[in-house]
């Protein structure tokens, strides 16, 4: 009989924020996210250590996905920031950034914890009240009968992702293709439960981005198919072309051993009867007018020839992802045996045809309705082109979340300093009822909304890498860059023209003081409504309801890991 090793009893840590290790482990993760952020961010290599694919990013996503956190505490954080972006696409560095920013803050404070959980919630309420009530001074709302918005609102996305490798035209027809595909999968008859249709990603690697384009429709690649000769398809006496779509393999393969035990008869063979089956469903498919047979998997050579010969177009190795979007567009029902085939199955196409792009080759079909449409996205490289494909997602999530919810927010760090400034004069003028309810002494309430609002003043200051000052005026709150270079004593009004946003200009006397200064005094009066900078001027926006969401999964993960007493690790 082997020895047997004695069972170890769990280790437990107590009070582990107040452990070094996982101090500074807190604080390089905050590096790393601060060093990512913004248009300027520094571009992160993360490989597995022993070879293999090596991913160039400062997206929150892939830097996440792929980043190794062994503790606990740190695992809580990006598992949170993780789920947000799950849901939202965006706002996972803000989001990030402000977590660690509330930690470091609050666990510096001489205040209980669950002294600082209360009145950090009071200060979240207060925030989220704000920013959805009509009186908010850093959003906009979004008109969907002009294109402004939902053009800064994309770009914004696209440009502050620098492993893209894009210039300004490139940003802007991206811009134009993205906003064109989006408007593509808006349904045209709105009914009771309207359903956004799908845009989807054809990647065409090596070509200069301003040749990727949007069609409506489907792209399937066909390899083998022949640009000489032009696509003829059996259409119906309507004039559309009837289509079968096959989720299940059209082969001819025999039957798995592991799916059970088939008898057969002495002299009967299992290849022919089941090649005999296949081209009993293309006579029915010839003799139902069916035009187009598209199959996930792979068709016959043998039924390939037959469909052929009856001027059917057989296009097979679809793959699984375009199952949903082929049946969405055409209305077709995804047949899974070819041992039932339904007239009831099938969907109807407006055209097929061929395209062809770098070297490659497509099938092209052509809906009725347009709620479907590709994307031919290309880059100079790879690594430019998995980067730019994950901001394109971000951007069409978006758009679609700006649908339900027509609000962005102001960007470029503008919405983190106008919330500070905001969130200090509130305190300021707090009633002394409010302290009795939330338990809590004036002095205790201060020191805890001065560390949430240098928190999110610390998420604007993120966006600089080169060095230069930050200032955030009193007039509106809002976050304005010097450019390095220029000694503190300087005149502001020299030295910057635009906030961060892009909403104000430098056009009158707004009073500036240094971001990483003092406690700031409160706001004179609220934003522009009649802003100097139209929307068309490019504003910077971030995404309403994704800023929302991160605020809330920031402060209260933040809530959570300042609440953890013991951390128990079993030790077998």
């Amino acid at each position: 009989m082997s020895r047997l090793e004695a069972k170890k009893p769990p280790l437990f840590i107590s009070e582990p924020l107040t452990k070094d290790a996982v101090s500074q482990s807190l604080s390089l993760l905050s590096g790393i996210f601060k060093s990512c952020y913004g248009p300027a961010g520094r571009l992160k290599q993360l490989h597995n250590g022993v070879g293999g694919y090596v991913c160039t990013t400062s997206q929150s996503s892939a830097v996440l996905s792929r980043l190794s956190v062994s503790h606990p505490v740190l695992s809580v954080l990006t598992a949170s920031v993780q789920n947000h972006i799950s849901r939202f696409s965006d706002c996972g560095l803000f989001t990030a950034i402000l977590c660690c920013g509330l930690i470091e803050n609050f666990k510096s404070l001489n205040v209980e914890s669950c002294t600082i959980i209360k009145i950090s919630k009071h200060l979240l309420s207060l925030c989220m009240d704000y920013l959805k009530s009509e009186a908010c001074g850093c959003r906009v709302s979004v008109d969907f009968s002009s294109l402004d918005t939902l053009l800064s609102l994309v770009r914004s996305v696209l440009a502050s992702k620098p492993a893209c490798m894009l210039n300004k035209p490139e940003v802007d027809h991206l811009t134009m293709l993205i906003l064109k595909a989006f408007l593509f999968t808006v349904p045209c008859h709105v009914e009771t439960n309207a359903v956004l249709g799908k845009c989807i990603i054809v990647p065409v690697k090596g070509r200069r981005v301003v040749d990727s384009t949007v069609l409506p429709g489907i792209l399937i690649e066909t390899p083998e198919i022949q640009l000489a000769k032009p696509l003829a398809a059996k259409r119906t006496c309507s004039n559309v072309i009837k289509i079968a779509l096959f989720s299940v393999s059209m082969s001819g393969d025999l039957f798995n051993p592991e799916e059970g035990t088939i008898t057969v008869h002495h002299g009967i063979s299992l290849e022919m009867s089941e090649l005999n089956q296949l081209l009993n469903v293309g006579k029915q498919l010839v003799n139902d007018e069916v035009g187009l047979v598209v199959c996930q998997k792979v068709i016959h050579p043998s039924l390939k020839q037959y469909l052929k010969e009856n001027h059917v177009i057989a296009v097979d190795r679809a793959g699984l992802s375009l199952m949903e979007p082929l049946s969405q567009m055409t209305g077709s029902k995804p047949v899974a045996s070819i041992h039932s085939l339904s007239p009831s199955c099938y969907g109807s196409l407006k055209d097929v045809r061929i395209e062809s792009f770098a070297s490659k080759h497509f099938v092209h079909l052509i809906p009725n309705d347009t709620a479907v449409c590709s994307l031919i996205l290309c880059n100079r490289n790879e690594t430019a082109w998995d980067e730019l494909k994950r901001a394109c997602e971000t951007a069409e999530h978006v758009l679609q979340l700006t649908v339900k919810e027509p609000l962005a927010l102001l960007g470029g760090g503008c919405t983190e300093t106008h919330l500070a400034s905001y969130i200090r004069h509130k305190s300021c003028s707090l009633s002394t009822s409010s302290f009795k309810d939330l338990d809590c002494s004036r002095t205790q309430y201060q020191l805890v909304a001065d560390g949430f609002c240098r928190s999110l003043e610390a998420v604007a200051c993120s966006l600089n890498h080169d060095g230069g000052e930050i200032l955030t005026d009193m007039v509106y709150g809002h976050c304005w860059f010097v450019p390095s270079g220029f000694p503190s004593a300087s005149n502001w009004s020299d030295l910057v023209s635009k906030c961060g946003c892009g909403i104000n200009g430098n056009t009158e006397n707004l009073n500036w003081r240094l971001l990483q200064g003092q406690f700031g005094s409160p706001i004179v009066q609220g934003c522009l409504k009649d802003p100097s900078v139209k929307v068309a001027d490019f504003l910077t926006l971030d995404c309403f309801a994704a800023k929302c969401s991160g605020l809330q999964v920031a402060l209260e993960t933040a809530n959570l890991i300042l609440d953890l007493s013991y951390v128990i690790e079993d030790q077998n």
